[in-house]
């Protein structure tokens, strides 16, 4: 019992606090930043990840539970304000040419995002270890999890993008840039609005640095889908923030266990062979029956997704990507001093 209850040393060592000096401890949390924007925009990368490798997650995990707590320190304002600006621009620069790509070469980016997600796993596992039965436990009841996830929803498209289903979004999203190995991009595919998210980011970008100039049309009505996705991911911050110290503290080892099982569920709904097909005429999308008229108007990101045999080409490709993408992922670790945060 008192195993289960007590964190090892490896989880106490990474959330303790840094000793970096402020210098480095701005520039780790600006190069975090970054990463863990790019990685938001991902499906199968965790922006908690991202932080962990860069050595500034238990930096930004404590700051966020001290400002909660109405504690202000230089150190705390300096971690989150390098962190989630350099976050921001990093989205709001590269969401459009991402959902390009994920839209028009699906199984070339899901292969990368596949490896991109398994380089988590040491990360975590380094925690975890030595792995116990709750720690198995957590794993098992996450990886069940994200299956019926995936059995329940398509991921590709969703004819629902109401206030209250873009609020749960942002909450979906938050959880990857607090916990290691939950991907908010993947999330996002799950529930149907990672396209509509950031086609409204590019929308907001497109307004504000437009070749046209200002655009408080496209603003607003962009506004629409950042406004209570944003209200969503403040709120999952500092929720999951706190809760994720609480869980670490008094239940570590199936925490952690969870989070691996959701890094392994998230790579089986990774499967990087399927490719949108054009819907034909009675096919309901979005709410409309498409008929001959209006089926020129469906956009490309809404069609439905349909297994297809590779050849031997893109298996090989496929492969390439995935070492390609777990090699990334451990030099970032490397690189940040991810072991010695």
């Amino acid at each position: 019992m008192t195993a289960e209850r007590a964190p090892s040393s490896d989880v106490h060592h990474a959330l303790s606090e840094p000793t970096l000096p402020l210098p480095l401890l701005l520039v780790r949390s600006a190069i975090g930043g970054v990463l863990m924007g790019l990685a938001n925009l991902v499906p199968g990368i965790s922006g908690g990840t991202m932080l962990l490798a860069a050595g500034v997650y238990p930096a930004f995990i404590g700051a966020i539970a001290e400002l909660t707590t109405l504690r202000v320190r230089t150190r705390s304002i300096a971690t989150i304000a390098g962190i989630v600006g350099a976050a921001a621009v990093a989205i709001l620069l590269l969401a459009g040419p991402m959902k390009q790509l994920v839209v028009e070469q699906r199984w070339v980016m899901y292969s990368l995002f596949i490896g991109l997600t398994l380089g988590g796993v040491p990360l975590v596992w380094r925690l975890a270890r030595p792995a116990t039965g709750g720690v198995w436990a957590g794993a098992a009841v996450a990886f069940g999890l994200m299956l019926l996830m995936q059995l329940g929803g398509d991921g590709s498209r969703s004819g629902d993008h109401s206030t209250p289903l873009l609020f749960v979004s942002g909450l979906a999203g938050a959880s990857a840039m607090i916990l290691p190995g939950v991907s908010g991009g993947y999330l996002l595919l799950l529930l149907g609005q990672y396209e509509t998210i950031l086609g409204s980011i590019d929308d907001v970008k497109r307004a504000l640095l437009g070749d046209a100039g200002f655009d408080l049309a496209l603003l607003l009505d962009a506004m629409h889908v950042v406004v209570p996705v944003g209200i969503g991911v403040v709120l999952g911050v500092v929720g999951v923030s706190n809760l994720l110290k609480w869980l670490l503290d008094r239940h570590a080892k199936p925490t952690l266990g969870a989070l691996l099982g959701l890094l392994f569920g998230a790579v089986v709904g990774l499967w990087p062979f399927q490719t949108p097909v054009a819907p034909k005429p009675g096919d309901v999308v979005e709410g409309r029956v498409v008929t001959l008229e209006n089926a020129a108007e469906i956009d490309v990101e809404d069609w439905a997704l349909e297994g297809f045999d590779p050849n031997a080409g893109q298996v090989a490709g496929s492969l390439a990507l995935v070492l390609g993408g777990l090699g990334a992922t451990l030099a970032i670790a490397r690189l940040g001093g991810g072991e010695e945060a």
